[in-house]
């Protein structure tokens, strides 16, 4: 049930809107193991201009860049899982937007069960749920 916000550098394109959201999902999917009908991807533009790094816009830098934060129910995941998915996520999102700049960054949230959740109902819920049936 993980939620995904990412940030792209540039104007809007919803082309790559829709190549970035497919390809962070499958990601998600075969990389961490969600189930895709919980996988929700919010997707928000920077202008070259208002994106900054080490003091500089990326304008001036002549590069483009991407910021991912995706939560997940803690202990759901390996260390060499998340390390792999923040892997595949930089080239292929690399690969969508080129040019990208070094400083793109990948935050996967490990959120407590009994303090994360969806539709009302916490992850620890779901957990306790699970157990009995």
């Amino acid at each position: 049930m993980p939620h995904i916000v990412l940030q792209l550098s540039g104007k809007p394109d919803d082309t790559l809107t829709l190549n970035a959201v497919r390809t962070v999902s499958q990601l998600t999917l075969d990389t961490l193991h969600k189930a895709p009908e919980v996988i929700a991807v919010t997707v928000d533009y920077i202008a070259h201009d208002r994106w900054f790094i080490g003091g500089a816009p990326l304008s001036e830098l002549g590069k483009n860049a991407f910021h991912l934060d995706i939560s997940v129910t803690d202990e759901t995941n390996t260390k060499a899982e998340k390390a792999l998915f923040i892997s595949q996520v930089f080239e292929s999102l690399g690969a969508l937007l080129g040019n990208v700049h070094q400083c793109s960054y990948i935050h996967v949230i490990d959120a407590r069960a009994a303090a994360y959740g969806y539709g009302g109902r916490t992850q620890e819920y779901r957990h306790q749920l699970a157990g009995v049936l």
